[in-house]
């Protein structure tokens, strides 16, 4: 009887410390994100709600990881005049100028048809984890799923810094 006590307590310990332990999923991201924020992104965790897509009630809401690379070199008059965007993978009726399965949440009709042009080239070579892409004057950034293995993921979060950091030289 003793013994069965004791073999319980020691259970109990064991599921405790494998309750703390992260998860093999958890162990990728954080690897991720510290070779992210070395490579030059800013990352944050955000609660997204995007826009409602067709045959939508409500939007679903969503907890991503923005991946942002900041802006250098904008005049304060460049930063006054800018145009704020952003853009979903949701199919909705707020797609003037995109590519199929993209809409906008805010910037509508405020680029120009060579921006547009450099804007969807960009939305074409994101991968299928990226669910939204967004411009401020301060940075360039994009929501991501951190999918993939350690491998992938790596090639895929360097990827997305050329990309964005290409984006972000422009003036929108």
């Amino acid at each position: 009887m003793e013994w069965m006590i004791i073999v319980l307590i020691m259970m109990s310990l064991l599921g405790s410390m494998m309750w703390v332990m992260p998860t093999k999923k958890q162990k990728y991201q954080a690897s991720l994100r510290l070779k992210a924020k070395a490579l030059g992104f800013q990352i944050q965790l955000e609660k997204m709600k995007p826009p409602r897509a067709q045959g939508e009630m409500e939007p679903d809401e969503r907890n991503m990881t923005a991946y942002r690379v900041l802006r250098e070199g904008l005049s304060r008059e460049q930063k006054n005049s800018f145009n704020t965007w952003q853009v979903f993978r949701v199919e909705s009726i707020a797609n003037i100028g995109l590519n199929a399965g993209w809409c906008w949440a805010q910037g509508e009709r405020t680029l120009s048809e060579p921006q547009l042009d450099k804007l969807n080239a960009l939305l074409e070579e994101l991968p299928k984890g990226v669910f939204s892409l967004e411009s401020t004057p301060a940075y360039v950034g994009v929501h991501w799923d951190e999918a993939g293995n350690s491998d992938k993921g790596e090639v895929i979060m360097e990827s997305l810094y050329q990309q964005l950091k290409e984006f972000s030289e422009g003036n929108f």
